[in-house]
């Protein structure tokens, strides 16, 4: 029913089978929170709450303290496996294939549109990969990160 793509297992040095499903499912959740929030459409969250005559009304303040506590994971997960080089690193990184597209004439960040689009996409990118970095980190290198401690000090 699920294509192989979504369900193929790895196994783990010590024996442990992990799907690939998380991958998919980390990326279809970092590119909602990205477009979620804003978009060239005008379908976004920002769009909700500021055509509002009293934003503290029905379930707004609920949905806007929900939205909060997303980004505030998000932007955690990404300092926290990244750090500040290592997101600014990933932003380049995003602003470079953004401008080779740019460049072959792929799309037009000159348009209010696809600079939108490229932008948000771009946001919903570096989530994941913040979400995913330790997971990438191991796979290269066979060792998470981890925090320092007292003795590093």
């Amino acid at each position: 029913m699920i294509p192989n793509v979504l369900t193929n297992t790895s196994t783990t040095k010590s024996g442990k089978k992990v799907t690939h499903l998380a991958w998919w499912v980390t990326l279809v959740l970092s590119l909602a929170l990205a477009l979620g929030t804003w978009n060239p459409t005008g379908n976004h969250f920002i769009h909700y709450i500021s055509n509002v005559d009293d934003i503290l009304s029905g379930f707004k303040p609920f949905g806007i303290l929900i939205m909060l506590a997303l980004w505030l994971l998000a932007i955690k997960s990404i300092f926290q496996s990244l750090g500040l080089y290592g997101a600014i690193v990933t932003v380049v990184i995003i602003l470079a294939f953004i401008w080779g597209l740019q460049e072959y004439k792929i799309i037009d960040v000159a348009e209010f549109k696809q600079a939108g689009w490229a932008a948000t996409l771009g946001v919903g990118i570096l989530i994941w990969f913040g979400l995913n970095a330790s997971i990438i980190w191991k796979r290269l290198t066979g060792v998470y990160t981890t925090d320092s401690s007292a003795e590093d000090d």
